[in-house]
């Protein structure tokens, strides 16, 4: 009777080890695909910004230049909910772009940056991101560095490994007449000597060592005006930042998402092995 007991135990464990075995080599589709995909460049556009913002960049790194694929597009609503769509996991490739739109895109920065919060925990909790880039527009400049700053629990977050600013106003936008136009909590937080910059500027010694940062901006930006830009150099310390202003004074401050010449630099700051060439 022992002997025969001992039997079925023996047996029990084999099947517990083949079963094991199988579930380690057989591993789904999005299982690998989640393990894959360890590391993306996440895209925040700024105020008023919608799906278009940086929409029109993300198909010419992925259908013109090759350069990744839009595997993630997160839409946040007013209320910071998560609405996530997923594209191609059967087959991601490095480098993955992810695609941020806030349905709010008059909130202030501190509330634009407890979604972005939200949104990188979602990527790191479901699709295993360890480390991400970081690449914003105009406000989503302010945002990202002010996620950078705030939220650097990297057990909860992913690692920021490099930060890309496009036509972002660190010292605000000085036009008061913009002002007149635009009234709402991002407004407040655009102008010079809000709370919200001076945040960005009092915590800037909590920015990791290891970040690289590059700002770009535009002599023909009449919103985030080059002295404006250039404040970022009072924030990120030099040996960490790399800093290019386009002189050109025929592209504005929208114009800068769509401008090839951007489009090479940030490519290149991303993916420092490979130059980024396009095609004409």
């Amino acid at each position: 009777m022992c002997m025969q007991k001992k039997h079925v135990i023996s047996i029990i464990v084999l099947l517990s080890l083949i079963i094991c075995t199988i579930s380690w080599l057989y591993v789904p589709g999005k299982t690998k695909s989640e393990g894959q995909i360890n590391n993306a460049t996440v895209f925040v556009h700024g105020y008023k910004g919608t799906k278009n913002s940086f929409g029109n960049m993300l198909n010419r790194f992925e259908d013109k230049y090759g350069w990744g694929q839009r595997a993630l597009v997160y839409s946040v609503s007013s209320s910071g909910n998560l609405d996530v769509n997923v594209y191609g996991k059967e087959n991601v490739t490095a480098p993955i772009l992810v695609h941020v739109i806030f349905e709010n895109n008059r909130a202030s920065i501190q509330d634009t940056s407890a979604w972005l919060a939200k949104l990188l925990e979602h990527m790191k909790e479901t699709f295993q991101f360890n480390t991400v880039n970081l690449v914003g527009h105009s406000m989503g400049g302010l945002v990202t560095m002010d996620f950078i700053e705030t939220y650097q629990n990297e057990r909860v977050y992913p690692k920021v490994n490099k930060l890309v600013t496009i036509g972002v106003p660190f010292d605000g936008i000085y036009n008061e007449d913009y002002f007149r136009i635009h009234q709402d909590p991002a407004a407040e937080d655009l102008k010079p000597d809000s709370e919200a910059l001076k945040k960005l500027h009092l915590n800037k010694d909590v920015i990791p060592e290891q970040l690289k940062v590059l700002s770009i901006g535009s002599t023909g930006d009449s919103v985030a005006v080059p002295q404006s830009v250039g404040t970022i150099k009072n924030i990120v310390l030099e040996p960490q930042l790399d800093y290019v202003m386009i002189h050109d004074y025929t592209l504005g401050h929208s114009e800068l998402h769509e401008d090839t010449r951007v489009d090479k630099m940030v490519y290149s700051f991303l993916n420092p092995k490979k130059n980024g060439q396009i095609e004409q």
